[in-house]
């Protein structure tokens, strides 16, 4: 998590020392709460249990860092006149709204798609979007809730897309409909801070801008490769060269349009744009992404993935 006093003084709080951390604690714990927003104008809500996490703890433990960690830092946000508060969300509380069944049209997943959430994990990012929402009505407290697509460098959860696709090939697929670059999601936090007490309370969808429209979803369930050749022919050779290969399915697509228009959002890290990267050097990702790397979720290994699937 972050707390911000202004673009140049950023307190960083985390459970573990780090060389990015000022302050050492969990937002479970409320007096280290108080004590670290005191003074503070902006806050970056990102700590969180994950995905990579529900099978290796309690329910109780995702209820306790994703909702109660939640609530104690919007509460005590309006005790130390916070003005702005930034949660940082996942695309996973649509859960089984976007697992379309066989035969039927690819999934467009914008903010007005339903969710159903499918583990604890999305149950409770969603209960806490809903607290955001609540103290935004109540107390005026501008919230920005950012459902952010994968960011993570890690290889595929799936055994199955593991060993079919090289990690780079899986990573480069998805930024053409469920994948965001850190730099990009770094870049959206900073707008949805400078936009938040203008919109008041908002929920956005964060992920690289597809080129696909509503009027492709029933054929990339059948002719995916086709249709990514007609919007960005060039990838067909990118991917020769390199012995990749486009997903033969692709079942949903997420939508930023409206994260680009009411957050004045811009990213610049697309399935395009790595192409381009990709013609001279092998590693498409941003600087950043680069930079910051694969940080793990577990301190241990795991012998059928990088992390237990539930």
């Amino acid at each position: 998590m972050r707390t911000m006093r202004c673009t140049r003084d950023v307190i960083g709080i985390d459970i573990n020392p780090s060389g990015w951390t000022d302050r050492v604690g969990s937002i479970v714990d409320r007096d280290f709460v108080r004590e670290a927003l005191r003074g503070v104008a902006t806050v970056l809500h990102t700590a969180t249990l994950h995905k990579p996490h529900v099978a290796t703890h309690t329910r109780q433990q995702f209820v306790d860092v994703n909702v109660t960690g939640t609530l104690n830092l919007l509460e005590e946000a309006v005790a130390a006149g916070v003005r702005r508060f930034v949660f940082t969300s996942t695309t996973s509380v649509y859960g089984l709204a976007m697992s379309p069944p066989a035969g039927a049209p690819a999934v467009w997943v914008d903010e007005d798609l339903v969710p159903i959430p499918k583990n604890i994990y999305g149950i409770t990012k969603l209960t806490a979007e809903n607290l955001c929402a609540l103290f935004q009505r109540k107390f005026g407290l501008a919230c920005i809730v950012l459902r952010t697509s994968r960011f993570f460098p890690e290889p595929d959860d799936d055994a199955a897309t593991r060993a079919a696709y090289a990690p780079a090939n899986v990573n480069a697929n998805e930024l053409l409909y469920r994948r965001l670059d850190i730099a990009d999601a770094v870049s959206a936090h900073l707008c949805a801070a400078e936009r938040a007490e203008a919109i008041g309370f908002g929920r956005y969808v964060i992920s690289a801008t597809t080129p696909f429209r509503r009027a492709d979803v029933a054929r990339l369930r059948t002719q995916a490769a086709q249709v990514v050749a007609e919007y960005v022919p060039q990838y067909v050779d990118a991917y020769a060269r390199r012995g990749w290969t486009m997903f033969a399915d692709i079942e949903r697509v997420y939508d930023n349009a409206r994260a680009r228009a009411e957050l004045g959002w811009r990213p610049q890290h697309d399935f395009a744009a790595a192409l381009e990267s990709l013609q001279q050097q092998d590693d498409f990702r941003s600087p950043l992404a680069r930079a910051i790397g694969s940080k793990a979720y577990h301190p241990g290994t795991f012998t059928d993935g990088p992390y237990p699937v539930e």
